[in-house]
């Protein structure tokens, strides 16, 4: 059976601070305690964002408002789906963050490993990929060396959205795996299940 899969993505810049300072208020005790935590205030932005827009997906998904959506934090994993309470399997998704863009997927069919990175060809993408890449994936690198710095660049980021998006999905091949086009971002949407299409980004805005 094929699922289906929805992307938003919203400009966490675009948050103005009262704004932040309101949401923390849908957060749990656990996600407040984790917010606390982050130095940067950055990383703050993208957390409470990402919560809140994660919130939002869910509830659209389960019919209900998204302050009901709860959730419970686990350490080194995402996010637990506390509350609603489902008969059967719970809703699968994925958050994910890199500069000033947050993303979430989510779906009804299957779980889900989303993971997005901002494009920058400055950084040192052969030292990169020597540090975290199997010897599977430093083969393909090998052999996306020899394309135009852009193709180049574009596979880099390709391969390790992917190896990420896996990562939360819980395997280390396998899956199934796409890419989303975006003009700054590296996007890719990892399923156990097959997808019925690739989906779409949704730009969104927070209530």
């Amino acid at each position: 059976m094929s699922s289906v899969v929805t992307l938003w993505m919203v400009d966490a810049d675009a948050v103005t601070d009262a704004d932040l300072l309101r949401y923390r208020s849908w957060l749990s005790p656990g996600e407040e305690a984790r917010y606390q935590r982050f130095v940067r205030s950055h990383r703050q932005r993208q957390f409470v964002v990402g919560r809140v827009l994660l919130r939002l997906a869910l509830g659209r998904l389960m019919h209900i408002a998204p302050q009901e959506v709860k959730l419970e934090e686990q350490v080194g994993k995402a996010p637990r789906l506390a509350a609603p309470l489902l008969k059967g399997a719970a809703p699968g998704f994925s958050i994910a963050h890199s500069g000033r863009w947050v993303a979430c997927a989510v779906s009804a069919q299957t779980a889900l490993g989303l993971d997005i990175e901002l494009c920058d060809a400055t950084r040192d993408l052969h030292a990169l990929a020597a540090q975290a890449f199997d010897a599977d994936e430093m083969a393909q690198w090998t052999r996306i060396q020899n394309l135009p710095a852009d193709e180049r660049t574009d596979g880099f980021y390709r391969l390790w959205s992917e190896k990420e998006a896996r990562f939360k999905l819980g395997l280390t091949a396998g899956g199934h795996c796409v890419a989303i086009p975006h003009a700054e971002l590296s996007v890719v949407v990892c399923s156990e299940q097959p997808l019925a299409q690739r989906p779409q980004i949704e730009m969104t805005t927070l209530p």
